[in-house]
């Protein structure tokens, strides 16, 4: 099977549907056009024939001149004749490819239209419930933060530092990473300054301390990270 074959996409019963609605009203315009034109061609015969009728005398049969002008006669008629018409059933279906390809073309572009519209929904809903969970995710820092150091190895930290693993695995599954704060250099796009903080291993206009960890989810900032930088 070619690649033009596998790119192929079924058509659907509405697209079907359009297309035999247009097949039908074309179909109806080519006749009557035919009509209309076979009317109009008997129509000039006739009135033709009745001129050359009423332009014969006898007058102009037995005389040299009349004989010349009327030989003259068929060349003018020749160079003012009309022009060839086209098949009309050519022109048909050059009309009907036209207008089958611009409704195609329409429907491919609504196609696209409402996939990245959807994309964009599914998207913000993802980070909608993803900014619900950060606080789930600092409260098990804190918590993590507070054990006492004798206590670290036992049983309950244990479970918990495997239960805050596995839901930070699952969040960055989804797209979600933290924001480096601490030592960079402030950038107000990603960070949120709520104090100064004096500090003798960072320069001037750089991140010294973090206050709430901030995340970004694939390209967008889920939320700032709150800092102090240095003055």
């Amino acid at each position: 099977m070619s690649n033009t074959d596998k790119n192929k996409k079924p058509v659907s019963k509405e697209e079907e549907q359009v297309l035999e609605n247009i097949m039908e009203e074309l179909e109806k315009e080519a006749e009557e056009k035919n009509e209309a034109e076979a009317a109009e061609e008997k129509a000039s015969e006739e009135t033709e024939s009745q001129e050359e009728t009423s332009s014969e005398s006898p007058e102009d049969a037995t005389s040299e001149e009349g004989e010349s002008e009327n030989s003259e006669e068929p060349k003018k008629k020749g160079l003012f004749s009309k022009k060839e018409k086209k098949d009309p059933l050519k022109e048909k279906v050059e009309e009907l490819n036209d207008r089958v390809m611009r409704q195609m073309a329409e429907f491919e572009n609504f196609r696209k239209r409402t996939d990245k519209e959807k994309a964009q929904m599914f998207e913000q809903g993802q980070a909608n419930v993803l900014e619900k969970l950060l606080p789930v995710i600092d409260n098990f820092e804190r918590g993590l933060a507070a054990v006492p150091e004798d206590e670290k190895d036992g049983a309950f930290a244990d479970g918990m530092n495997k239960i805050y693993k596995q839901l930070m695995k699952q969040v960055e599954d989804l797209g979600v990473t933290p924001i480096e704060a601490v030592g960079k250099e402030f950038d107000p796009n990603l960070h949120n300054a709520v104090m100064q903080v004096e500090s003798a291993e960072y320069e001037s206009g750089f991140v010294a301390q973090e206050l709430q960890k901030g995340y970004m989810f694939h390209d967008t900032v889920l939320r700032h990270s709150m800092v102090g930088v240095t003055p």
